[in-house]
Formats: C-alpha cells, structure tokens, sequence
C-alpha cells in the first residue's frame, strides 16, 4: 500500500476532493477514473486532515489530502481484460519499441464508455499491440492522453508502464508541445493573442465545460493562437494549448465568440459551412523519446477538412 499526500494550490481551494484528487494522481502518472477515485473516497481508503469526507468536499487552504492506494490499483495486472482487441486499420506516424504515435480519425472514440464499448481506439490497440493491455489501467491501454470524438489528429500511446510514466511526467510539467489547426466562425480582434480563461465543469450541463473564475473551481487554462488566413466569414487558426484541459480549445474559442465551425455543443447549432464533424484536427506534437531524442510528429489535415478550406479559398478569389 502506498500513501501519495497533496496539499491543494491556491487555485485549487474550493475544488472538489474527487475532482482534485483525480488530477493530481494524473499528473504523478496514476490514471484512474474520476468514479473509481470516488469509490476509493468511499472505502475510505482518502483521508482530509486525517477525517473521512465525501467525494464531493469543497476544499479548504491548508488541508492535507492523503490517499492510501494498492499497487492493484495503480496498475492492475491486466486493466483491459473485459475489453475486446480488434483488428481496425491505424495510420501509425510514430513508432519505437516504447512509444507509438497515430492519427486518430474524426468519429473514433478514444475509450470505451456507455454506448460505444467497441470500435474504439483502445479495441483497436489491443489488437495491434497486445502489450497494452497492462498499461495504465482502467482501460487505458497505453494511452497518455485524449482527443474529443470529432477531433482529428496525433495521439501518443505507450506501450510500456515505464513509458506512460515517462509521457504522464512531460504532460504534467507541460513541456509536450501540441499543436492544433481551427477554422472558427468570425475572426479575433488580433492576429494572434492569449486566451487565459479558467475552465471548469458545467454544474447544469454535466458533459460540457464552461469559463469560471478560479475562487468558483475553474482551472488554469490558457490557449495561444494565431491567424493563419482570413475570409469573408470565417478564420483559418493555429492553437497552442499550455495547459490540456477537457474540451479547452473548443471552450476557449467560443469565450472569444469564435466559435469552431461545426462545433454545435459549443458553437452554432446549425453549421455555417458544410461539414460533418467540426473542425479540430491536432496537427503536430512534440514529445522527449526515453532516450531523450526530441521527436516531431504531424499528422496531414484530412481530406474533409482540406475540402472546407479549398472551398473557402476559390470562393475568396
């Protein structure tokens, strides 16, 4: 059994301690769920200043957070087990024998979840490399971070646990650097410019993610972008996220009333363009390989979206 402590920022004050806790195991490489960490509040395996409290406990400056976990729990012999491998086509941009890289394409969900427990990313890893069935748990097979539905593009998975713990620690010291392309309805005030918003869950709509001051839960989130071209209706856009919080560039985007085209949770119902999915695609990330090689990888802007913008740029002429 070990005991992992935290203490919450000032930022963090006021967080919930199911909310809290998830994250910062996250950043120590410790992946698990949001309900399987209020299970563990409930067993009484989380302590606050050496009290039980609930998953749903407001935190407080000052107060000590202690959770005591099983190395089962940390990383089960075989997380995926109730998960199906199968044989699905991956476009692999990246591949060593630690690290792999795909493209993932609009309409894959990245994890197994109510209503879509096959044809996933996960189903699909397991049938390629087998070897992540015991990475990460909770059904992660490997995977180190997430890209919405509807969002093209890279993805690193790792196919060891000692990689995982390699990325997890790049992800929380935020030196991966990623790289997303958004035609976005409207144009910024300024061809470039930072969006720095706290972002926190949506307390009347449960799956969506809405701006809110740090002292009201909302996390640090801040996006960079820039204005690569411009139309009559419409700005082609390069997104840096700092930080990777859920749905952030989405929800950023629509705070500036730049809203992504296609983009109906977050932006206009009915899309102004012809499109099917809504334009997101992470295009490039950067990333330290366990030799410590700094490695670049892009994946192309699908074929749909090159077709958005194809329109958008003979119409301009």
């Amino acid at each position: 059994m070990q005991t992992h402590t935290f203490t919450p920022a000032d930022l963090e004050v006021g967080e919930r301690l199911d909310k809290f806790l998830t994250d910062q195991l996250a950043a120590q490489g410790i992946v698990l769920s949001r309900v399987r960490v209020q299970q563990l509040i409930k067993e009484g395996f989380v302590a606050v200043n050496g009290k039980a409290e609930k998953p749903s406990y407001r935190l407080e400056a000052g107060d000590q957070v202690a959770a005591q976990l099983a190395e089962s729990i940390i990383a089960p012999p075989d997380a995926n087990a109730d998960v199906q491998p199968e044989s699905m086509p991956l476009h692999v941009l990246y591949e060593d024998d630690q690290i792999v890289a795909i493209d993932k394409p609009a309409a894959m969900v990245v994890h197994p979840a109510v209503g879509h427990s096959s044809g996933t990313l996960v189903n699909a890893l397991l049938a390629r490399y087998p070897q992540v069935a015991s990475v990460g748990g909770e059904n992660r097979a490997g995977i180190v971070h997430r890209l919405d539905k509807d969002t093209s593009g890279v993805i690193l998975v790792a196919l060891t646990e000692a990689a995982r713990l390699h990325l997890m620690a790049q992800f929380a010291a935020r030196t991966i650097q990623k790289r997303y392309l958004a035609l976005v309805e409207g144009a910024p005030n300024t061809s470039s410019g930072e969006i720095n918003a706290p972002i926190g869950r949506d307390p009347n709509k449960r799956k969506q993610m809405a701006i809110f001051s740090a002292h009201r839960g909302g996390r640090e989130a801040i996006s960079y972008f820039n204005v690569l071209e411009r139309f009559p209706q419409h700005s082609l856009l390069e997104v840096l996220p700092k930080s990777g919080r859920t749905h952030q560039i989405r929800v950023h985007l629509a705070f500036i009333n730049c809203p992504i085209v296609g983009d109906t949770v977050y932006g206009r119902r009915k899309p102004t363009l012809r499109i099917n999915r809504h334009f997101l695609h992470a295009e490039s990330l950067t990333f330290r390989s366990m030799a410590g090689a700094r490695i670049s990888v892009q994946a192309p802007l699908p074929p749909e979206l090159e077709r958005v913008l194809e329109g958008l740029r003979a119409a301009q002429a």
